[in-house]
C-alpha cells in the first residue's frame, strides 16, 4: 500500500479547499501575477490576498519574488502528485465497489428472470 505524508496532504487539501486559492492557482497557471493584480482580479484587499498567497506558499504551490516594489507570484514546485495519487486510489476503490454492485444487480435480475420463467411453465 502506498504511504502518504498526512501533514502534507492535510495542508494541500486545506489550501485547495478555498475557491479563491484555487482561482489564484488557475490564474497563475496562465501567467505570473503580482499580489496587487491578483487582489484586483478577485476583488480582495491586499491584506486578504497576501493571506491567501501565504497559505499557498506554505504548501509549495506558489512562490513569490520581490521585484522592486512589487511581489510577483508564480506556480511553485509542488505539483500535487501525492494528492492526485491519493484521490486516484479512492476513485479506484469507489469504482471497484460500483463494479461489485453492478454484478450483484445483474445476478438479482438473472434470478428474477429465471423465477418468472419457472412460473410460466
Amino acid at each position: 500500500m502506498v504511504q502518504y505524508r498526512s501533514s502534507r496532504l492535510d495542508s494541500s487539501f486545506a489550501a485547495l479547499s478555498d475557491a479563491t486559492r484555487r482561482g489564484v492557482l488557475e490564474q497563475l497557471a496562465r501567467a505570473d501575477a503580482s499580489i496587487t493584480e491578483l487582489a484586483e482580479r478577485f476583488r480582495l484587499t491586499l491584506t486578504g490576498m497576501k493571506k491567501h498567497v501565504r497559505v499557498l506558499e506554505q504548501t509549495g504551490l506558489v512562490i513569490t519574488e520581490k521585484v522592486g516594489w512589487v511581489r510577483i507570484c508564480r506556480l511553485g514546485p509542488h505539483r500535487l502528485e501525492e494528492e492526485a495519487a491519493w484521490i486516484e486510489r479512492y476513485r479506484q476503490l469507489g469504482a471497484a465497489r460500483f463494479d461489485q454492485l453492478d454484478k450483484a444487480l445483474e445476478e438479482l435480475k438473472q434470478r428474477d428472470r429465471a423465477g418468472k420463467r419457472r412460473k410460466k411453465r
